[in-house]
């Protein structure tokens, strides 16, 4: 069995259970809010039409939008509640529309031979309205169902423990065997629920409770299979949350944490893939205990800065804004530094910048995207970004065409001149391996982008928690540009598990460090 499968089935407990215990729970909540509701306004035409229009908006906003949203709305939480209450939202639709469409398909004739038998209005909806309008109303349940279990795959990037899980962090490490598993399992699971489900609504359509009884009791299996790994953690001590970002190097760093502070004797669970946005309220409200960002992200993104300053200048103001602003603490640096860069194939580079390749600059590439046709690709979120409207304004740039990439992508398309410049990471190991090179910032525009340790104030009082991770940041860090470089490449090139690269990390400045006491 592969090195990634194996991985793929030490996750499964707990992303199955998440998956499970969100899409259910928010079945059943969207369910008891649903119902009611299309009853109440099943008899009123224009109350009716008013309240679906609304729960119709509520399902044209994009899935992952909402999924964000849902983070300030709820006050900077992030994991399991705002998952939670999205799923609800994109629940309510169609229960409530088939409620009120099965209520008013109730034969008239059969609701006045109720009343004229004397039944009062809710004898009318329990024995009569009711269980004629079920078949339709659980309907809307399988649909529900499907549409809860699909979008449950998105949590990921607020923190939501998934089947998603498994996609996301494929698609960003490379590792499509991961994300092959997840989408199968994501699909498997929904038709389980949907077939369950179907169960009961025959139950309903032939009056057959031995159909119902073996929906309840698949259910029930389902629920205590699925169930079984977050129900388990109920009964271990509590946890620490590393969480990382949703790009390999985060993967392998979040695993160096995990295991340094596992060796500690602390038991950990790990946040992966969660947007870094949302890592910051996350560490600022102790959701989260501790995680690794960089100095030149918290400059521009928090900060607000719009000039760069010198590394150490930056590294004390990044310090002093967390401490006041989040009340977090900066631990110190790893050692490297992951800054962004313009990349470029050699061959392009001579052509457009000509041989000289002390003149392959920044300043240089500007000159020629004003006059010629000149293309760059960034990941999804740079040109939005504060880091480039400050390069492209300082340096004019004029490139005639920006695409939008996940950096699985842009690498392999500026290595085959499918564009001329890709927004690199400089600690990629892609550079090296595409024989990339790396555009001079000459007018020194970007900030430095130190990897740093950060930790929660919850955390940081907790008797052992900072000596556990002080060996990584000690004696300005224990990873240097080239063993982060190496260890990226590994992953996205080499195809191994960022678990056994993270591991593998972590020996080699375990080593690093008895030589030094050595000397």
């Amino acid at each position: 069995m592969s090195e990634q499968l194996i991985e793929c089935f030490r996750d499964l407990p707990d992303y199955l259970g998440g998956h499970i215990l969100l899409s259910v729970s928010a079945l059943v909540v969207g369910l008891a809010f649903s119902v009611p509701l299309g009853i109440a306004v099943s008899r009123r035409p224009k109350l009716a039409e008013w309240t679906q229009g609304i729960a119709s908006v509520i399902q044209t906003v994009p899935s992952l939008a909402l999924l964000v949203l849902m983070v300030p709305l709820l006050g900077g939480q992030t994991g399991f509640w705002p998952a939670f209450v999205a799923l609800i939202l994109y629940s309510i639709l169609p229960i409530l529309a088939n409620t009120v469409v099965g209520l008013r398909g109730v034969d008239p004739i059969l609701i006045e031979a109720g009343r004229g038998l004397g039944m009062s209005d809710h004898e009318l909806l329990r024995k009569v309205q009711l269980p004629l309008a079920a078949p339709v109303i659980i309907a809307g349940v399988r649909t529900a169902t499907v549409l809860v279990v699909g979008t449950a795959t998105l949590v990921t990037p607020v923190g939501g423990t998934s089947l998603g899980n498994y996609i996301f962090g494929g698609l960003e490490t490379s590792d499509y065997l991961a994300t092959v598993f997840g989408c199968i399992l994501a699909a498997v699971l929904a038709i389980v629920m949907d077939q369950l489900v179907r169960l009961f609504e025959l139950a309903a359509q032939r009056r057959d409770r031995r159909l119902a009884w073996m929906g309840a009791i698949g259910l029930l299996i389902l629920l205590a299979a699925g169930l079984y790994g977050p129900i388990r953690k109920l009964f271990g001590p509590s946890p620490e949350y590393v969480a990382g970002a949703p790009f390999t190097e985060q993967h392998i760093l979040s695993e160096v944490m995990k295991e340094q502070l596992r060796r500690a004797g602390f038991t950990v669970n790990q946040q992966k893939g969660m947007a870094e946005g949302v890592q910051f309220l996350a560490l600022r409200s102790n959701q989260i205990d501790c995680c690794i960002n960089y100095t030149g992200n918290i400059w521009t993104v928090l900060m607000k800065e719009k000039q760069s300053a010198e590394r150490s200048i930056l590294r004390e103001r990044v310090r002093r804004f967390l401490r006041e602003s989040y009340g977090t603490i900066y631990l110190g640096e790893l050692g490297f530094e992951n800054a962004y860069a313009l990349a470029m194939n050699p061959k392009r580079a001579e052509e457009l910048l000509g041989p000289n390749r002390s003149q392959w600059t920044v300043s240089a590439l500007a000159e020629q995207t004003r006059c010629l046709s000149v293309s760059i690709s960034g990941d999804l979120q740079f040109f939005r970004r504060p880091e480039w409207r400050q390069l492209r304004d300082r340096y004019e740039l004029r490139f005639r065409e920006k695409k939008e990439a996940d950096p699985t992508l842009m690498y392999g398309a500026v290595r085959d001149g499918q564009v001329d410049v890709i927004v690199a990471y400089t600690s990629d190991g892609r550079i090296e391996k595409y024989g990339l090179i790396l555009l001079q910032d000459d007018l020194g525009v970007l900030p430095s982008y130190d990897a740093i340790l950060l930790v929660s104030a919850t955390a940081a009082a907790k008797p052992g928690f900072l000596d556990a991770l002080e060996p990584l940041v000690a004696n300005g860090g224990s990873i240097n540009d080239a063993a982060m470089q190496q260890a990226n490449r590994q992953v996205d090139v080499e195809g191994k598990s960022p678990r056994s690269v993270g591991l593998q990390l972590l020996e080699a400045i375990s080593v690093r460090q008895k030589e030094q006491n050595r000397e």
